[in-house]
């Protein structure tokens, strides 16, 4: 298909408003081939043939040889390059050479294995080569034959953490012959799941070494810029690396889309709306496709939206668009899979749940509404479209964030830059206690098991002993506790602290971690799921639920809050040119003070209501900078609101960090106050966003000039006045984004990088904010 004239049946018509600011087109790519060092096995080249499939791809064959060599790898190739392949044919190899050889699939998710499972099953070995998925939807009866029959079994971290390793005595057969472990979708093991899964990474070599075993570990990822040492934290150990990607592609039309202006104001027109207006019209035309949407309110939004226009039009084809996210059952995930795979479904808006490698068929095109924060999720999610290889479009919808926006006016930064590194922590001390009491009740802690941990170990097994979670009894250390630890621990939160939300009859709809409960299911909130409204009628702190009924309103809700940030240690220290730059520990108190009511479609406040919540108290890690008196002095001289100015530099910078790891700005938090009493001067906190940190503030103090540069830049190139969502404005702030200096923004990060900058001509007097 081509979608040139696509684009221009867009661009005559007369609702047009300019929206398209940049159309790249990538060509497609021929295919490279290569053969194994050592033949494939005779029956898996047979099977491989009754698939199609004659040849390797280059990178396939290069991997498959490092394996053999009993090397760790990382294959890092586009989405849908063969790399489920490369790590299929040595197992199965291994398997028909010796019955007992076993081997652990780990996906992040339920529906990626399902998947796997399928293309294991198109081999046709079963039963000489036994697999099966083992996680929480695996029915009782069958467990037992998987841990005693399975040479190939397929689960996830979750999984691996709360039902096997806890009972990995029933599973001994099985860890006594564990030889390959493979890590799908590596990228996704980042922030505060990714230093959970590098713990429970340690615990799963912990165990394998009680029962004598030492497997590879083979991790493949579509894109990541540091794959090696992303392994390494994830693992402890070293791998070669595989990234020259011999695989075919379709080409690719990928157009920039920004909504128009509503005027002078720097507000654009909303992005669900223009979401909403692309998605119904690819459908219409029958176009095959994911409308993909950064958090589940708009993906269930632009799917409200979409059924009320097919409903006006009168069409039926509201009956043929669905939304996919996390927190549906499995059946519900499982149908709308399958409804997308036979085209019963012509569209499904999603979040990244469905950004990972689930074969849902060959889809025409994807929309992408907001940049997803990482250069790398953005490929991702483009190439769920076009994968047998015809032509594909990608349709990026800009928000009217910052980030958004330096995008589509350096649309060369996006196309030519490689992609960002993946931050994990395996140092957060508070994550690392959790899984350091598990390993105790899985097997009593010696000396010897420590540094595997890390060097943080020693020092969090005699917090644990003074806590008396863990007593030690010679050389050892053992749990003390009724249960078993790791059913209280959630590896997808910092916290395991966790919310229901109920209907008024007890009925669950879903659950929420608890340091999100205050700002997504606060009384009065509005809540989406599955396309419905919910109201919060009632949170309560006591039983940790939160009670929803059914609503149909014309508005949504943000919270507010207010934080302050105490420095509680200072680990490293620096400057850029003169002015000084510090990371280190602090300690954060935030309160969420409030929500406002904003309408549909215009985003305008409609209500804004006050709350009396509890405040929330946690440790992190934050990199600060330290104002120097000489630049407050200039700062006055030119007439440039201090407060206003360190506040707008504040939003900037956190809006620009996602360019160098992989984080969103959900992930951070950041507070400006123009007399700190731990520096003594004006003075910028950035912090992680969860408690112990997860290492995007370190990460980024590294390269801090850098993001200072970036940040000013993109405050210069925004076309607004005095300062707009696209440049300075954040939807977190708690203050209603008051104060803001755009100006004052612009100038102060000048003279911190040393660039000369000078108060602009119609610089207006502005007096300081307390």
């Amino acid at each position: 298909m081509s979608f040139a004239d696509w684009i221009r049946r867009i661009e005559s018509d007369p609702d047009y408003r300019g929206q398209i600011v940049h159309v790249e087109r990538i060509l497609p790519r021929n295919s490279r081939f290569a053969q194994t060092e050592r033949h494939i096995n005779a029956s898996v080249v047979s099977s491989l043939r009754s698939l199609g499939i004659d040849r390797l791809y280059s990178h396939q064959a290069e991997a498959i040889d490092a394996i053999r060599d009993g090397r760790n790898v990382v294959l890092v190739t586009r989405t849908a390059s063969g790399k489920t392949l490369a790590y299929n044919i040595p197992t199965v190899e291994s398997v028909l050479e010796n019955s007992k050889s076993r081997a652990l699939y780990l996906f992040p998710t339920k529906a990626l294995a399902q998947d796997q499972l399928g293309k294991l099953n198109d081999l046709g070995f079963f039963p000489q080569v036994r697999f099966a998925t083992y996680d929480g939807d695996t029915p009782r009866q069958d467990r037992a034959f998987i841990k005693r029959g399975a040479h190939i079994v397929l689960s996830n971290p979750d999984m691996l953490h709360v039902g096997i390793l806890p009972y990995h005595t029933s599973w001994a057969a099985f860890f006594r012959n564990l030889r390959f472990v493979v890590i799908d979708e590596m990228h996704t093991y980042r922030g505060v799941f990714g230093a959970h899964v590098s713990e429970v990474m340690r615990r799963l070599r912990r165990i394998c070494a009680l029962y004598g075993a030492k497997p590879q570990f083979i991790a493949c990822s579509a894109t990541v810029a540091n794959p090696a040492e992303l392994l390494q934290n994830l693992t402890g150990l070293e791998a070669t690396v595989v990234d020259d990607d011999g695989s075919p592609s379709g080409g690719r039309t990928f157009v920039f889309w920004n909504p128009p202006l509503l005027g002078p104001s720097g507000e654009r027109r909303s992005s669900l709306v223009e979401a909403t207006a692309l998605f119904t019209g690819l459908v219409s035309e029958r176009i095959r496709n994911i409308t993909f949407a950064k958090a589940r309110k708009s993906a269930e939004l632009i799917l409200k939206y979409s059924r009320e226009v097919f409903e006006k039009q009168g069409s039926t084809l509201g009956g043929r668009i669905m939304s996919y996210r996390a927190g549906y059952t499995p059946e519900e995930r499982r149908g709308i899979e399958q409804g997308l795979f036979r085209g019963d479904l012509i569209g499904v808006t999603a979040t990244n749940a469905l950004e990972l490698g689930v074969d849902v068929g060959g889809l025409d095109a994807t929309v992408l509404t907001g940049y997803p924060g990482t250069i790398a999720s953005a490929w991702q999610q483009a190439g769920r479209s076009g994968r047998t290889g015809e032509e594909a479009l990608t349709v990026m919808i800009a928000l009217d964030g910052p980030l958004d926006q330096f995008l589509m006016t350096h649309p060369e930064y996006f196309f030519g830059r490689i992609n960002e590194r993946a931050i994990v922590n395996p140092n957060n001390r508070r994550i690392l206690a959790s899984h350091l009491v598990c390993a105790a009740y899985e097997s009593p802690l010696a000396e010897d098991d420590l540094p595997a941990f890390g060097p943080e170990a020693s020092g969090v097994m005699e917090k644990l002993e003074q806590e008396n979670r863990l007593v030690r009894r010679g050389d050892r250390w053992y749990y003390r506790g009724d249960g078993y630890p790791a059913g209280e621990v959630n590896i997808r939160s910092a916290s395991s602290d966790m919310f229901e939300i109920r209907l008024p009859d007890d009925r669950v709809l879903g659950v929420i971690e608890g340091a999100r409960a205050y700002q997504t299911v606060h009384p009065g909130a509005i809540y989406l799921h599955q396309g419905e409204t919910y109201l919060v009628r009632r949170l309560d702190l006591d039983i940790r639920a939160a009670t929803v009924t059914p609503v149909e309103v014309n508005y949504y809700t943000e919270p507010r809050e207010m934080t302050v940030v105490d420095v509680k240690s200072e680990f490293k220290n620096g400057a850029v040119h003169s002015t000084p730059i510090s990371f280190g520990e602090v300690v954060v108190t935030s309160q969420v003070l409030g929500y406002r009511s904003k309408q549909h479609y215009s985003d305008f406040v409609l209500d804004i209501v006050d709350l009396d919540l509890p405040e929330q108290v946690f440790e992190t890690e934050a990199y600060w900078i330290s104002i120097p008196p000489p630049i407050v002095a200039a700062l006055a001289e030119a007439g440039f609101d201090l407060c206003g100015s360190i506040h707008a530099a504040e939003h900037a910078a956190i809006s620009m960090m996602p360019l160098f790891s992989t984080c969103d700005r959900w992930d951070l938090g950041g507070l400006s106050t123009p007399r700190h009493p731990d520096t003594g001067v004006p003075t910028i906190f950035v912090y992680d966003g969860y408690p112990g940190g997860v290492g995007i503030a370190e990460s980024t103090y590294e390269r801090l000039e850098e993001l200072l540069k970036l940040t000013r830049e993109m405050i210069q190139a925004c076309p607004c006045e005095s300062g707009c969502p696209s440049c300075i404005q954040s939807p977190k702030c708690g203050n209603n984004n008051e104060p803001l200096d755009k100006a004052g923004a612009e100038f102060m990060l000048g003279r911190i990088l040393e660039t000369g900058a000078t108060a602009p001509d119609n610089t207006k007097v502005v007096s300081a904010v307390p």
